[in-house]
C-alpha cells in the first residue's frame, strides 16, 4: 500500500508510535521457559534469571496491568510487599487475552504461535474467528495453533503440570489451542482456586502449576480501572493470593503476572465506525478488537481504493489512533518473527488507539459491547505492560 499523499497531509497522534515489544528479553513469552529452566528442564532459555527451584506456581491475574497496579498498589498490601523487587514485562501485541496467554504458554512470539487477537481472519474460509468464545465447530484448535506448549515439554520430563482455573475453560478452544498439556483442576471461586493449588502441591514433589484469576478483568471491563469496584476486586484478590502463597511448601517459586492492562474509554469515545461509509469502503472483514481494529479488503480491491480508506481514517481519527498497514506493523516488529500462514490472519489495515477511544463495527457486535468501560488491545503503556512479581517460599 504505497503512500501518494504528503505525510504532512496526514493527521497523527501527539504521542509517538511505540517501539516493538522486547521479545526474547522481557515479555510474557519469557516466563515459562525461564520457569522450566529453574525446574531443571533443559532446552529452554532463562531470560528472566530465575533461580533453581523444586516447584513453580504461575499466578495469572487477567487484567492486571503495570500502570494500574502501580497506581493502586496501596490497595494490595501483600502484592505491594513484592513490588520493590518486581519488574515490568511487555505483553506482546496485540495486548489481549488470547494472544497473551498463548505467548505465555508457548514461550514464542505472537507471530510464531499465530493467535493474533480477539477476532482474527481465517483466510482459508474468508471469515472471522473469535479466539475466546466464538470458535467454529469445523476449525480444530490444535491444528490452528500447532506450537507445543511449555507445559507439554515440562511434563515430558516427569514434572507434574496442572492448570487451576474456572470449570468452563476446561475444554475451551483457547485451552485446547494454546494452554494444552496440564491436568485441568476446576474451581469456581477464587479461594477455591487457591485451595486447589495447595492440593496439587501437597501431592507432588516437583510441579509446575498455572493458576488463573479472571475477576479483575471482568470488573475492569464493566466499571473501568479507575473505579471503586476495580480497587475492591484488587483488594479481594490480594487476600486470596496471600492465602495461596502462605500455604505453599518450601522451595516454591511464585510468579505473579497479568496478561494486559486497561484504559478507560468514555461513552462518547466508543465509536461505531461502520456509520462512516468511507472508513469501510471495499472492506470485506473486520477483526481485531475495539482498540486495535483490523480491516481486510475484499479480493480485487485496488491499491488506490485501499489508500483512500487509509487516508479517510487519518482524516477522521488520525489524531487519536496510529494507522498502519499490515506490512508496516510487521516491519516494526510488533508481532515478532511471523510465518506467511500467520500473516494471512491479520487485516490489511490496522487502527490502533492512541487515546481513550475505541472503535466498533456496529454491524457485527451486540449493543452491549458499547457498554464496556475498561478496554485494551493497543500499544499504549496502560495496555501493553504488566508486572512480574517473584516470591520464593522458605
Amino acid at each position: 500500500m504505497n503512500e501518494s499523499l504528503n505525510a504532512a497531509d496526514l493527521s497523527v497522534p501527539a504521542q509517538k508510535i511505540p517501539d516493538a515489544p522486547q521479545y526474547g528479553q522481557a515479555t510474557l513469552s519469557e516466563i515459562l521457559p525461564s520457569a522450566a529452566t529453574a525446574l531443571g528442564v533443559s532446552g529452554f532459555s532463562n531470560a528472566l534469571g530465575l533461580q533453581p527451584t523444586k516447584r513453580v506456581v504461575v499466578i495469572m491475574v487477567d487484567g492486571l496491568g503495570w500502570n494500574q497496579f502501580k497506581s493502586h498498589v496501596g490497595h494490595a498490601p501483600f502484592l505491594r510487599s513484592l513490588f520493590a523487587e518486581g519488574r515490568k514485562l511487555g505483553t506482546g501485541f496485540p495486548s489481549t487475552t488470547a494472544t497473551s496467554l498463548s505467548s505465555l504458554a508457548t514461550g514464542v512470539t505472537p507471530g510464531e504461535h499465530g493467535m493474533l487477537g480477539y477476532d482474527v481472519v481465517d483466510p482459508a474460509r474468508r471469515r472471522v474467528v473469535n479466539q475466546l468464545g466464538g470458535w467454529p465447530s469445523d476449525l480444530n484448535p490444535e491444528a490452528w495453533q500447532t506450537r507445543p506448549t511449555v507445559f507439554e515439554k515440562v511434563a515430558e520430563h516427569g514434572i507434574h503440570v496442572a492448570t487451576v482455573s474456572i470449570p468452563m475453560f476446561a475444554k475451551s478452544a483457547l485451552t485446547r489451542a494454546s494452554l494444552r498439556g496440564p491436568k485441568f483442576v476446576a474451581a469456581n471461586q477464587p479461594l477455591a482456586r487457591a485451595r486447589a493449588t495447595h492440593t496439587v502441591f501437597e501431592s507432588q514433589r516437583n510441579a509446575l502449576v498455572y493458576t488463573y484469576f479472571n475477576e479483575l478483568d471482568k470488573t475492569g471491563h464493566k466499571f473501568g480501572v479507575d473505579s471503586s469496584q476495580w480497587r475492591d476486586t484488587l483488594e479481594e484478590l490480594d487476600y486470596v493470593i496471600k492465602s495461596l502463597v502462605s500455604r505453599l511448601p518450601e522451595e516454591t517459586t511464585v510468579l505473579i503476572t497479568g496478561d494486559h492492562g486497561m484504559v478507560d474509554v468514555p461513552e462518547s469515545q466508543r465509536i461505531d465506525y461502520s456509520r462512516y461509509p468511507e472508513l469501510v469502503d471495499g472492506v470485506e472483514l473486520t477483526s481485531g478488537e475495539p482498540r486495535g481494529v483490523q480491516l481486510t479488503f475484499a479480493p480485487g480491491t485496488d491499491e488506490t481504493s485501499r489508500l483512500k480508506v487509509k487516508h479517510a481514517w487519518h482524516k477522521e481519527f488520525g489524531s487519536k489512533a496510529w494507522i498502519l498497514t499490515r506490512q508496516e506493523a510487521i516491519d516494526r516488529g510488533y508481532f515478532g518473527p511471523i510465518t506467511p500462514e500467520h500473516e494471512a490472519r491479520l487485516g490489511d489495515l490496522m487502527i490502533l488507539a492512541a487515546e481513550s477511544i475505541a472503535f466498533y463495527d456496529g454491524r457485527r457486535v451486540a449493543p452491549m459491547a458499547f457498554e464496556m468501560v475498561g478496554q485494551h488491545g493497543s500499544l499504549t503503556s496502560g495496555e501493553r505492560y504488566v508486572p512480574l512479581l517473584v516470591h520464593r517460599t522458605k
